[in-house]
């Protein structure tokens, strides 16, 4: 019996010691890098300005009474990374806009290079390790993703949605640039404004949305950026979409279109409407451009200005113009109505 038992216990202890051990150095995930927010930006006055242009043309006021600058624009090209911008043209802007306390971002176009370069995980590797590199090349302070647009109908608002998600995740490492998107205003249901995803709100800082070029080149009298379009798209981003209202920045066009007739050689911008006789604080007027005479141009004169910043300041977070270059110098200003609308000191 005490035969059996002593066996019985060697034959456990044998069991025992057969068995694997746990390693006393564990395996451990990688380490995920902490995605940080850039610092909050509170009211934005966002302004565009096309490298077409020259820094020559504009006084210091127009940097000083701009928050952001977006220099437009940087292309992709068939690599599906970004082509270098003109360095002279770009440190003068930029030097420009720091030296009047603005932020400086690169907006990015969306065109055909843009659409493939989204498609693939790949793809999209390589332009955001291109446009990192931009960033800190041209000592930037964020960058603007002008696609129009991503769609339903052919599957790029998935690819907009994976692009945006892992730009910001690359963007906001360092916790101090910014990634902003210019998107479609949203009054009309269809592909283009469902091709932004709601969980994108997430990855994006803030929108500029274009609440503009609602024209028609059939129908007359039909403004392409009034107060009913503005109140519309706020409504339908903000309370239908559940944007937060914190990255919700209002564009206003400083520019005019005809309704009814070519929108070539016919659309001008505000100065230019107003040398031609054109009235600041009405929102349309009689000229004749663009072969065409004595035809009604519609534009945002400043008491509409002030009136959508104001209400942007009640209910989003920014306004947005397109493009600064097209604004009155002087006093009849509509960027200088916004300002003063809001209490912006400057």
């Amino acid at each position: 019996m005490r035969l059996l038992q002593f066996s019985l216990l060697f034959f456990i202890l044998l069991l025992v010691q057969s068995c694997p051990k746990k390693s006393s150095t564990e395996i451990k995930e990688p380490t995920k890098p902490n995605i940080i927010a850039p610092p909050k930006l509170g009211f934005s006055v966002v302004g565009y300005f096309p490298s077409y242009r020259t820094v020559k043309e504009y006084d210091d006021v127009f940097f000083k009474r701009c928050t952001i600058i977006n220099y437009a624009f940087s292309n992709v090209n068939t690599a599906g990374t970004l082509d270098a911008v003109n360095q002279l043209k770009f440190d003068s802007v930029y030097n420009k806009a720091k030296a009047n306390g603005a932020k400086v971002f690169m907006s990015v176009v969306g065109a055909d290079n843009f659409k493939a370069m989204a498609t693939t995980a790949v793809g999209r590797n390589n332009f955001i390790k291109s446009v990192l590199q931009k960033v800190r090349q041209y000592k930037l302070d964020g960058v603007d993703i002008d696609w129009e647009y991503p769609k339903t109908s052919d599957g790029s608002d998935i690819s907009f949605a994976a692009l945006m998600k892992e730009l910001s995740d690359s963007l906001h490492v360092d916790g101090k640039y910014y990634l902003s998107a210019a998107i479609t205003p949203g009054k009309y249901a269809g592909s283009i404004r469902d091709g932004i995803k709601n969980e994108v709100f997430n990855y994006t800082d803030f929108f500029n949305v274009m609440i503009y070029d609602d024209f028609n080149t059939t129908v007359p009298y039909k403004h392409h950026s009034d107060m009913s379009f503005y109140d519309l798209c706020l409504n339908y981003w903000i309370n239908t979409r559940g944007m937060p209202k914190e990255k919700f920045i209002a564009g206003i066009p400083l520019y005019g279109r005809p309704s009814g007739i070519t929108q070539s050689g016919t659309v001008l911008s505000y100065k230019t409407i107003l040398a031609l006789g054109g009235n600041p604080v009405s929102d349309s007027a009689v000229v004749s451009a663009g072969g065409f005479n004595n035809y009604t141009i519609y534009y945002n004169g400043q008491n509409t200005v002030k009136n959508k910043a104001i209400k942007a300041q009640q209910n989003a977070n920014g306004i947005m113009f397109w493009e600064i270059g097209q604004d009155d110098p002087g006093t009849n200003s509509l960027i200088k109505a916004a300002c003063d609308a809001i209490g912006r000191v400057y």
